[in-house]
């Protein structure tokens, strides 16, 4: 009789375990499509971050690997690939409803009977349920969370949140690892190099950055969806980033990659955005095309022909046949036709600068009123107003209307002199046509 390797028997049956457990449990749900998109999201936010546990467990003393080939930063694949997906998309698709706690529960008393069992390949340290813990509340509750308000297509801006972190883990630490690690390369240490030069490099990695974040919060706040192809926005966006560039995310992405590859040293990194950029400009271009011709019709081939995909405008596109914007300045205020005054001397694109008193309500800060009646006010109605003047001021635009940074804002705005205050008529704006 041949003797069994116990090591290729845990490997070969974590993911024989993952592919019965699934099989069973679509049989018993029948998923509907929100709900297998749910479930996708759910194992690629636990991606990343598993794989982050497992580097932190090793450090921590909780549980280390004894396994050889088929390894990623010491982890073999098929138990990482299995954990991922029986804490991320499996208990999505079969707890459905249970409480989220309900649902780390069974994963906790499921894990306490497998993770012994997948000994020698795991070999774990007195405290792994101390890691174990953490893996749930980290990697297994948000993943649940995702899945359930991307199901009931609720919580937008919070599922948007976990989408990118998700994205971004897989697109600056996972696909790294891979092509460092599939190279025979090393992870090079950033702090052996002269400050200037990581100083450089942040400056590199913020601008993509700021791009792909502007682009996922328009995404949410304007076309009332996300990034991701199965759950898309639900009108054609072509405000903010997306009046200058066609595909800011792919745009980001790849400009990520790239310079992500010079920081660590690795041209197989930098090599992942160009191949990003052949998928994009390939399969997934027509797919994407194709999508949107039939959901958006007219519209989405005028914006096509007049938005370039990669290489933003210097303008903002603007389509004809919609009314413009307008930005509501306070009269009595100096601060503001000061500013009013400045946008209508820089000739903004289809942008009219208007008296607050023509608002049809009560105005207390400078107000952006959108053609389709979107509102901004103060340091977010600014930025707004920015972004129709060109892509230089407009990339100043993106970066005061990211979240946090918009808050702080005007909270410095506030207390320098622009705080809230009455709208009272008094012709201030110079220009009589008051430019658009």
């Amino acid at each position: 009789m041949i003797p069994i390797d116990p090591y290729l028997l845990v490997r070969a049956t974590s993911l024989y375990v993952a592919l019965v457990l699934t099989a069973a449990v679509w049989v018993w749900r029948r998923p509907d499509p929100r709900s297998i998109a749910g479930a996708a999201l759910a194992f690629v936010w636990n991606l990343p971050v598993v794989l982050i546990l497992h580097m932190v467990a090793a450090r921590m003393g909780w549980w280390r690997f004894d396994a050889s080939g088929g390894m990623l930063l010491g982890m073999p694949v098929d138990l990482y690939l299995a954990w991922a997906w029986l804490w991320g998309a499996l208990p999505a698709l079969a707890f459905p409803t249970l409480p989220v706690f309900g649902v780390a529960l069974v994963a906790f008393g499921f894990d306490v009977l497998l993770m012994p069992a997948a000994a020698p390949v795991l070999r774990l340290g007195p405290e792994w349920v101390v890691g174990e813990t953490v893996g749930l509340i980290a990697a297994l509750v948000p993943g649940q969370l995702l899945a359930r308000w991307t199901e009931r297509d609720e919580r937008l801006p919070q599922r948007a949140v976990i989408q990118a972190m998700g994205f971004n883990g897989l697109l600056l630490f996972v696909l790294p690892a891979i092509a460092i690690e599939g190279s025979g390369g090393v992870w090079l240490n950033p702090l052996t190099r002269p400050a200037w030069q990581n100083s450089l490099f942040i400056q590199l990695l913020v601008l993509p950055g700021i791009v792909g974040l502007t682009a996922v919060q328009e995404f949410v706040t304007r076309g009332k969806g996300t990034p991701v192809p199965f759950d898309p926005p639900k009108a054609l966006v072509t405000t903010g980033i997306y009046a200058y560039v066609r595909n800011p995310m792919q745009l980001a992405s790849v400009a990520l990659l790239f310079v992500l590859g010079l920081v660590l040293g690795n041209v197989w990194v930098s090599a992942a955005g160009m191949m990003a950029h052949i998928c994009s400009i390939g399969l997934a271009g027509w797919d994407e095309d194709e999508d949107l011709r039939q959901r958006f019709g007219d519209a989405w081939i005028t914006y096509r022909r007049s938005v370039r995909r990669w290489i933003p405008r210097l303008r903002p596109w603007q389509p004809q046949d919609k009314p413009g914007a307008r930005l509501y300045v306070a009269e009595h205020c100096g601060m503001c036709c000061d500013v009013g005054r400045w946008f209508v001397q820089h000739g903004a694109t289809k942008l009219t600068v208007v008296p607050a008193g023509t608002y049809p309500g009560t105005l207390t800060r400078i107000t952006y009123v959108a053609g389709d009646a979107t509102t901004a006010h103060g340091v977010e109605a600014l930025a707004r107003g920015l972004e129709h003047l060109h892509f230089g001021w407009a990339m100043v635009g993106f970066v005061l209307r990211l979240p946090v940074l918009c808050s702080l804002t005007q909270l410095v705005v506030d207390a320098s002199g622009g705080e809230p205050r009455s709208v009272a008529p008094r012709p201030c704006l110079s220009d009589p046509k008051r430019r658009s």
